[in-house]
């Protein structure tokens, strides 16, 4: 529990991959971070690409930025559904410009696309949204994790120990 005072949001939406979710969820609670579950206001629960739901414990229109130490982004088609909710955008972007962890995995990187919060980052992704974040001003890479500061990357569910090792190394800073 070496991490016990820390705090994690773990953004959701429907069609979320299960790993991307659940295997951080565990992973830090293992650690002692308290993460909540933010959804982006539509449900009271959001269901993975095949069924499992979870829970959200807020909205992102109830939280702030400041409120935790690391903002996650899992992957799926689960991002391109957040993104369409300013408020969950908007969470991503101060988390960023106020120096938080933010870590993305797999399609993840859309919200950092629509955040605004590449531009001239070294980052990962899965390949299928590459020339987005690329276009976006990434400096996209092929690599299990990528860090660039406070900017968590990879690309699909087989990197998430690499990936969660990052956010834990980085909340233990």
């Amino acid at each position: 529990m070496k991490l016990k005072g820390k705090k994690a949001a773990l953004l959701v939406e429907d069609l979320y991959n299960e790993l991307e979710v659940w295997v951080p969820y565990y992973r830090l609670k293992e650690e002692g971070v308290v993460v909540d579950v933010i959804g982006s206001g539509t449900a009271s629960y959001y269901h993975g690409k095949y069924g499992i739901p979870i829970p959200a414990d807020k909205s992102a229109k109830e939280v702030r930025a400041n409120s935790f130490d690391v903002v996650i982004i899992p992957g799926g088609y689960a991002p391109d559904r957040m993104r369409t909710h300013r408020e969950m955008v908007d969470l991503v972007k101060q988390a960023s410009e106020s120096g938080k962890i933010v870590a993305s995995i797999c399609h993840g990187g859309w919200m950092l696309a629509s955040a605004d919060v590449v531009r001239g980052k070294r980052l990962t992704s899965c390949v299928a949204i590459k020339d987005d974040l690329v276009n976006a001003g990434a400096l996209w890479e092929d690599s299990e994790m990528v860090q660039d500061g406070a900017l968590i990357t990879s690309r699909k569910p087989d990197d998430l120990p690499a990936f969660c090792r990052a956010i834990i190394q980085s909340l233990s800073n």
